[in-house]
Protein backbone atom coordinates (compact mmCIF):
# COMPACT_ATOMS: atom_id res chain seq x y z
CA UNK A 1 0.00 0.00 0.00
CA UNK A 2 1.28 3.46 -0.92
CA UNK A 3 1.45 6.07 1.83
CA UNK A 4 -0.68 8.34 -0.37
CA UNK A 5 -3.52 5.81 -0.14
CA UNK A 6 -3.67 6.08 3.64
CA UNK A 7 -6.47 8.28 4.95
CA UNK A 8 -5.40 11.87 5.72
CA UNK A 9 -6.62 11.34 9.31
CA UNK A 10 -3.59 9.13 9.84
CA UNK A 11 -1.06 11.72 8.62
CA UNK A 12 -0.29 12.86 12.16
CA UNK A 13 0.35 9.29 13.28
CA UNK A 14 2.63 8.63 10.30
CA UNK A 15 4.64 11.76 11.01
CA UNK A 16 4.98 10.78 14.66
CA UNK A 17 6.29 7.34 13.70
CA UNK A 18 8.84 8.87 11.33
CA UNK A 19 10.00 11.28 14.03
CA UNK A 20 10.41 8.40 16.47
CA UNK A 21 12.45 6.43 13.95
CA UNK A 22 14.68 9.43 13.19
CA UNK A 23 15.31 9.86 16.92
CA UNK A 24 16.32 6.21 17.33
CA UNK A 25 18.59 6.48 14.29
CA UNK A 26 20.69 9.10 16.09
CA UNK A 27 22.26 6.46 18.35
CA UNK A 28 25.30 4.38 17.43
CA UNK A 29 28.02 2.30 19.09
CA UNK A 30 30.13 5.45 19.30
CA UNK A 31 27.31 7.69 20.53
CA UNK A 32 25.44 5.62 23.06
CA UNK A 33 23.91 8.43 25.12
CA UNK A 34 22.29 11.64 23.84
CA UNK A 35 20.25 14.44 25.35
CA UNK A 36 16.90 15.50 23.92
CA UNK A 37 18.59 18.71 22.72
CA UNK A 38 21.25 16.74 20.84
CA UNK A 39 18.55 14.58 19.24
CA UNK A 40 16.63 17.71 18.25
CA UNK A 41 19.71 19.17 16.60
CA UNK A 42 20.51 15.97 14.68
CA UNK A 43 16.96 15.37 13.47
CA UNK A 44 15.98 19.00 12.84
CA UNK A 45 12.98 18.69 15.17
CA UNK A 46 12.00 21.57 17.48
CA UNK A 47 13.37 21.02 20.98
CA UNK A 48 9.91 20.58 22.51
CA UNK A 49 8.91 18.05 19.86
CA UNK A 50 12.11 16.06 20.37
CA UNK A 51 11.49 15.99 24.12
CA UNK A 52 7.96 14.63 23.63
CA UNK A 53 9.22 12.01 21.17
CA UNK A 54 11.98 10.69 23.45
CA UNK A 55 9.63 10.70 26.44
CA UNK A 56 7.16 8.55 24.50
CA UNK A 57 9.94 6.22 23.39
CA UNK A 58 11.11 5.92 26.99
CA UNK A 59 7.63 5.00 28.17
CA UNK A 60 7.46 2.33 25.45
CA UNK A 61 10.76 0.83 26.61
CA UNK A 62 12.56 1.78 23.39
CA UNK A 63 14.74 4.31 25.23
CA UNK A 64 16.10 4.43 28.76
CA UNK A 65 16.87 7.64 30.65
CA UNK A 66 19.87 8.36 32.82
CA UNK A 67 19.65 11.87 34.24
CA UNK A 68 19.35 14.20 31.21
CA UNK A 69 20.58 11.63 28.68
CA UNK A 70 18.84 8.82 26.81
CA UNK A 71 20.12 5.52 25.48
CA UNK A 72 18.56 2.66 23.53
CA UNK A 73 16.24 0.50 25.64
CA UNK A 74 16.10 -3.23 26.28
CA UNK A 75 12.92 -3.51 24.22
CA UNK A 76 14.96 -2.92 21.06
CA UNK A 77 17.24 -5.81 22.04
CA UNK A 78 14.21 -8.06 22.43
CA UNK A 79 12.89 -7.00 19.02
CA UNK A 80 16.33 -7.51 17.52
CA UNK A 81 16.45 -11.08 18.77
CA UNK A 82 13.03 -11.74 17.22
CA UNK A 83 14.31 -10.29 13.95
CA UNK A 84 17.42 -12.49 14.03
CA UNK A 85 15.42 -15.60 14.79
CA UNK A 86 13.25 -14.98 11.75
CA UNK A 87 16.06 -13.95 9.41
CA UNK A 88 16.85 -16.27 6.48
CA UNK A 89 20.46 -15.06 6.44
CA UNK A 90 21.00 -16.21 10.02
CA UNK A 91 19.71 -19.71 9.34
CA UNK A 92 21.39 -20.25 5.99
CA UNK A 93 24.77 -18.71 6.91
CA UNK A 94 25.25 -20.29 10.35
CA UNK A 95 27.19 -23.35 9.20
CA UNK A 96 29.29 -21.26 6.79
CA UNK A 97 30.30 -18.83 9.55
CA UNK A 98 31.29 -21.63 11.90
CA UNK A 99 33.23 -23.54 9.23
CA UNK A 100 35.09 -20.41 8.07
CA UNK A 101 36.10 -19.63 11.66
CA UNK A 102 37.47 -23.13 12.21
CA UNK A 103 39.21 -23.13 8.82
CA UNK A 104 40.97 -19.76 9.22
CA UNK A 105 41.41 -19.73 12.98
CA UNK A 106 40.28 -16.10 12.99
CA UNK A 107 37.22 -14.13 14.05
CA UNK A 108 34.40 -14.16 11.49
CA UNK A 109 31.67 -11.51 11.26
CA UNK A 110 28.39 -11.81 9.39
CA UNK A 111 26.82 -8.39 8.78
CA UNK A 112 23.80 -6.79 7.13
CA UNK A 113 23.91 -3.42 5.35
CA UNK A 114 21.23 -0.81 6.05
CA UNK A 115 22.25 1.83 3.53
CA UNK A 116 24.68 3.66 5.81
CA UNK A 117 26.35 1.17 8.10
CA UNK A 118 26.72 -2.56 8.66
CA UNK A 119 25.39 -4.41 11.68
CA UNK A 120 26.95 -7.61 13.00
CA UNK A 121 24.28 -10.31 13.26
CA UNK A 122 26.62 -13.21 13.96
CA UNK A 123 30.17 -13.36 15.26
CA UNK A 124 32.24 -16.54 15.66
CA UNK A 125 35.51 -16.54 17.56
CA UNK A 126 37.82 -19.57 17.76
CA UNK A 127 39.18 -20.81 21.08
CA UNK A 128 41.44 -23.70 21.96
CA UNK A 129 38.60 -25.95 23.03
CA UNK A 130 35.91 -25.00 20.55
CA UNK A 131 34.42 -22.19 18.56
CA UNK A 132 32.54 -19.56 20.51
CA UNK A 133 29.40 -18.63 18.59
CA UNK A 134 28.28 -15.21 19.71
CA UNK A 135 25.22 -13.33 18.46
CA UNK A 136 25.50 -9.56 18.82
CA UNK A 137 24.00 -6.46 17.29
CA UNK A 138 26.79 -3.97 16.73
CA UNK A 139 26.86 -1.35 13.97
CA UNK A 140 29.90 0.21 12.31
CA UNK A 141 30.41 2.68 9.43
CA UNK A 142 30.32 1.23 5.92
CA UNK A 143 33.22 3.25 4.53
CA UNK A 144 36.01 2.01 6.81
CA UNK A 145 35.32 -1.68 7.55
CA UNK A 146 35.80 -4.65 5.25
CA UNK A 147 32.18 -5.80 5.64
CA UNK A 148 30.95 -2.26 5.05
CA UNK A 149 33.07 -1.57 1.98
CA UNK A 150 32.29 -5.01 0.54
CA UNK A 151 28.58 -4.10 0.64
CA UNK A 152 28.94 -0.41 -0.24
CA UNK A 153 30.98 -1.11 -3.38
CA UNK A 154 28.00 -2.84 -5.02
CA UNK A 155 25.33 -0.28 -4.13
CA UNK A 156 23.72 2.27 -6.50
CA UNK A 157 25.56 5.57 -6.85
CA UNK A 158 22.92 7.36 -4.79
CA UNK A 159 23.58 5.15 -1.76
CA UNK A 160 27.32 5.78 -1.96
CA UNK A 161 26.71 9.53 -2.28
CA UNK A 162 24.54 9.52 0.85
CA UNK A 163 27.22 7.71 2.85
CA UNK A 164 29.80 10.29 1.74
CA UNK A 165 27.42 13.18 2.47
CA UNK A 166 26.87 11.87 6.00
CA UNK A 167 30.58 12.40 6.62
CA UNK A 168 33.78 10.35 6.47
CA UNK A 169 35.10 10.50 10.01
CA UNK A 170 38.66 9.36 10.69
CA UNK A 171 38.77 6.54 13.25
CA UNK A 172 42.52 5.99 12.73
CA UNK A 173 45.25 7.63 10.69
CA UNK A 174 44.56 5.03 7.98
CA UNK A 175 40.84 5.76 7.56
CA UNK A 176 39.91 6.91 4.05
CA UNK A 177 38.29 10.32 4.49
CA UNK A 178 38.66 11.77 0.98
CA UNK A 179 35.58 11.02 -1.20
CA UNK A 180 37.65 10.62 -4.37
CA UNK A 181 39.93 8.07 -2.68
CA UNK A 182 36.93 6.16 -1.32
CA UNK A 183 35.34 5.99 -4.78
CA UNK A 184 38.59 4.59 -6.18
CA UNK A 185 38.74 2.05 -3.37
CA UNK A 186 35.16 0.92 -4.07
CA UNK A 187 35.99 0.52 -7.76
CA UNK A 188 38.96 -1.69 -6.85
CA UNK A 189 36.72 -3.77 -4.60
CA UNK A 190 34.23 -4.33 -7.42
CA UNK A 191 37.07 -5.45 -9.65
CA UNK A 192 38.66 -7.96 -7.25
CA UNK A 193 35.49 -9.06 -5.45
CA UNK A 194 36.54 -8.42 -1.85
CA UNK A 195 37.38 -5.54 0.52
CA UNK A 196 40.25 -5.00 2.95
CA UNK A 197 40.18 -3.02 6.18
CA UNK A 198 43.85 -2.13 6.70
CA UNK A 199 43.60 -0.83 10.28
CA UNK A 200 41.09 1.77 9.07
CA UNK A 201 38.53 1.26 11.83
CA UNK A 202 40.72 -0.08 14.63
CA UNK A 203 44.51 0.06 14.90
CA UNK A 204 46.16 -3.35 15.04
CA UNK A 205 43.29 -5.14 13.27
CA UNK A 206 43.10 -6.11 9.59
CA UNK A 207 40.04 -7.66 7.97
CA UNK A 208 38.99 -9.00 4.61
CA UNK A 209 35.31 -9.14 3.60
CA UNK A 210 33.16 -10.18 0.65
CA UNK A 211 29.59 -9.36 -0.44
CA UNK A 212 26.54 -11.58 0.00
CA UNK A 213 23.64 -11.34 -2.47
CA UNK A 214 19.96 -12.15 -2.06
CA UNK A 215 17.85 -14.07 -4.55
CA UNK A 216 17.45 -10.98 -6.77
CA UNK A 217 21.20 -10.35 -6.85
CA UNK A 218 21.24 -7.34 -4.53
CA UNK A 219 24.15 -7.07 -2.10
CA UNK A 220 22.53 -6.73 1.32
CA UNK A 221 25.06 -8.42 3.59
CA UNK A 222 28.71 -9.41 3.87
CA UNK A 223 31.07 -11.73 5.70
CA UNK A 224 34.61 -11.09 6.91
CA UNK A 225 37.65 -12.62 8.56
CA UNK A 226 39.49 -10.43 11.09
CA UNK A 227 42.77 -10.78 12.92
CA UNK A 228 45.72 -8.92 14.46
CA UNK A 229 47.74 -7.00 11.87
CA UNK A 230 50.93 -8.83 12.93
CA UNK A 231 49.29 -12.08 11.82
CA UNK A 232 47.22 -10.77 8.93
CA UNK A 233 50.11 -10.27 6.52
CA UNK A 234 49.62 -9.63 2.79
CA UNK A 235 50.02 -13.34 2.08
CA UNK A 236 47.53 -14.25 4.84
CA UNK A 237 45.04 -11.66 3.57
CA UNK A 238 45.32 -13.07 0.04
CA UNK A 239 44.66 -16.63 1.18
CA UNK A 240 41.82 -15.57 3.47
CA UNK A 241 40.32 -13.45 0.69
CA UNK A 242 39.91 -16.52 -1.51
CA UNK A 243 38.12 -18.34 1.30
CA UNK A 244 35.91 -15.38 2.23
CA UNK A 245 34.79 -14.90 -1.37
CA UNK A 246 34.11 -18.62 -1.73
CA UNK A 247 32.02 -18.77 1.43
CA UNK A 248 30.19 -15.52 0.62
CA UNK A 249 29.28 -17.03 -2.75
CA UNK A 250 28.14 -20.18 -0.97
CA UNK A 251 25.84 -18.22 1.33
CA UNK A 252 24.45 -16.29 -1.64
CA UNK A 253 23.71 -19.59 -3.39
CA UNK A 254 21.94 -20.89 -0.29
CA UNK A 255 19.77 -17.77 -0.34
CA UNK A 256 18.75 -18.51 -3.92
CA UNK A 257 21.13 -16.29 -5.88
CA UNK A 258 22.00 -17.74 -9.30
CA UNK A 259 24.43 -15.51 -11.21
CA UNK A 260 24.11 -15.30 -14.97
CA UNK A 261 27.07 -16.74 -16.82
CA UNK A 262 28.87 -13.89 -18.56
CA UNK A 263 31.54 -14.26 -21.25
CA UNK A 264 35.03 -13.93 -19.85
CA UNK A 265 33.86 -13.84 -16.24
CA UNK A 266 35.45 -16.33 -13.88
CA UNK A 267 32.99 -17.90 -11.46
CA UNK A 268 34.10 -19.38 -8.17
CA UNK A 269 32.27 -22.60 -7.38
CA UNK A 270 30.32 -22.10 -4.12
CA UNK A 271 31.10 -24.73 -1.51
CA UNK A 272 28.45 -27.11 -0.29
CA UNK A 273 26.94 -26.13 3.07
CA UNK A 274 29.44 -27.36 5.69
CA UNK A 275 28.29 -30.60 7.20
CA UNK A 276 25.99 -31.40 4.26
Amino acid sequence: MDVKDIAPANDTLLKSVLKALSALDCFSTRERKLTATEIARRTGMPRGTAHRVVTTLREAGLLEQERDKFRLGIKLFELGNVFLANMDLQREAKSFVEALTELTGEVVHLCVFDGRQTTVVRRAEPTRERTNRIMVLEASPAYCTSTGKAALAFQPRGVVSRVIAFGLRAFTARTIVEPALLLRELEAIRHRGYAIDDEEYSLGIRCVGAPIRNVSGQVFASISVSGPSRRMTRARIASNARLVVQYADGISAQLGYRPQRAAGRRRATPPEPPGA
